[in-house]
């Protein structure tokens, strides 16, 4: 039996993307860098759904910059 999105303890990578309103290359690119709450099974990246809100909680607090291959915005 599948359990309903909001029971399950982890995230897809589009659900990642979603949530934090990016694109799903960009979430990707975060999922590779070093402090991200992710894992890999093979070619699947899975993101527990606790450790990604505690992750997300700290670096909004801060205010830490995840660069990664991501294009800054000119001003």
């Amino acid at each position: 039996m599948r359990q309903n999105s909001d029971k399950r303890t982890t995230l897809k990578i589009s659900e990642v993307a979603k949530e934090i309103g990016i694109n799903e290359i960009a979430a990707y690119e975060l999922a590779k860098q070093p402090g991200f709450p992710a894992f890999f099974i093979g070619k699947r990246i899975i993101v527990p759904r606790e450790a990604f809100m505690n992750w997300l909680n700290n670096s909004a607090f801060e205010k830490k910059n995840y660069s990664g291959k991501f294009t800054k915005r000119q001003s």
